[in-house]
């Protein structure tokens, strides 16, 4: 009914962004600073984190490829430590939008086709990651990926794809097959979603979308940077959140021009209309991302903006709120 619930109980929580928990020992099987990672985090009251599951780029995909074992025992070492710290994990399964597509040779298209190579790579990705930790009580939810939405439907596609860096595993050249779309997209959230979920039907899963930009529907509608109403902003974030998602997915940073989704002018009444339209979706609202940046000047007003973000989360009731970075 639109709560969020844990233990039998509503909850609410503010957890962090700890991008790199896995891609360190990925990366290098050497080091564990994971461990204490957890465990500052955990003597911190800080209740959860989530965190890139997987590679950024193709190449970082050889180890899962090559050697299964290998691979999973470092996350296996992982997850471990989070729950000998009691700090739960949200993890983030497809980060980088065009790596599941560029590690099967596909262009971005194939994202829009259950029958491709790309999909059965989330299918069997996704279901090897959930069958293997449904049973660790550290695991909160399982996210398909980060923002992904916000390169959707531009207007000047041509001009935003994906890199290029064949050296990573990309390919060579970019094509309009890689300017991104909503329903590719979609598609790959479904089947994402529908194997998660035939394995484990207790979890959140989270789309990892950010707030839309605000003009995301006129970009759909007419290609054009025409600022949205608030019911466009509203049909967009359910489009961007569909069932079997059970949460609606935000991330939110402050906009030095003032400008924000429905023509919002602060953070405050951004998170609100967000809040206000997940609440009609009957879904509670995760704020995935959240933070002051150090461009904002004087550690004063980074932490004035910090606690702008708190007082938005707290006085919107928001359940689930992950700060950026640690």
């Amino acid at each position: 009914d639109g709560v969020l619930v844990k233990d039998g109980k509503p909850y609410r929580g503010i957890g962090a962004n700890c991008f790199t928990l896995f891609y360190r020992t990925l990366k290098n099987p050497g080091d564990p600073s994971y461990r204490a990672q957890l465990a500052a985090l955990a003597k911190a009251g800080v209740p959860f984190v989530r965190f890139m599951c997987g590679g950024f780029w193709p190449v970082d995909q050889r180890l899962y490829r090559e050697d299964r074992e290998a691979y999973f025992k470092r996350l296996d070492d992982v997850v471990k430590a989070a729950e000998e710290s009691r700090v739960g994990l949200i993890p983030s399964l497809f980060w980088h939008f065009p790596t599941v597509a560029d590690t099967v040779g596909e262009p971005l298209d194939q994202l829009g086709n259950p029958g491709s190579q790309s999909n059965a790579f989330i299918r069997r990705y996704t279901e090897e990651v959930v069958r293997r930790y449904q049973g660790s009580p550290a695991v909160w939810a399982w996210e398909f990926g980060n923002e992904h939405n916000l390169a959707c439907d531009l207007p000047n596609h041509h001009q935003h794809r994906p890199e290029v860096w064949p050296q990573l595993g990309t390919p060579k050249e970019r094509t309009a097959r890689d300017e991104l779309q909503f329903p590719w997209l979609c598609t790959a959230f479904l089947e994402f979603a529908k194997t998660a979920r035939s394995i484990d039907r207790a979890r959140l899963l989270l789309t990892g979308n950010a707030m839309p930009r605000p003009s995301a529907h006129h970009n759909v509608t007419e290609k054009k940077w025409t600022t949205d109403t608030e019911e466009q902003f509203g049909d967009i974030l359910r489009r961007d959140n569909p069932d079997p998602f059970d949460a609606v997915s935000v991330h939110l940073y402050r906009d030095a021009k003032g400008v924000y989704v429905g023509g919002a002018k602060t953070i405050v009444d951004a998170l609100g209309l967000a809040a206000r339209h997940a609440a009609q979706a009957r879904k509670p609202l995760v704020l995935g991302e959240f933070g002051a940046e150090r461009q904002l000047g004087p550690r004063e007003r980074q932490e004035a903006v910090f606690l702008e973000f708190l007082d938005a989360i707290d006085r919107h009731d928001i359940p689930l709120a992950a700060f950026w970075v640690f």
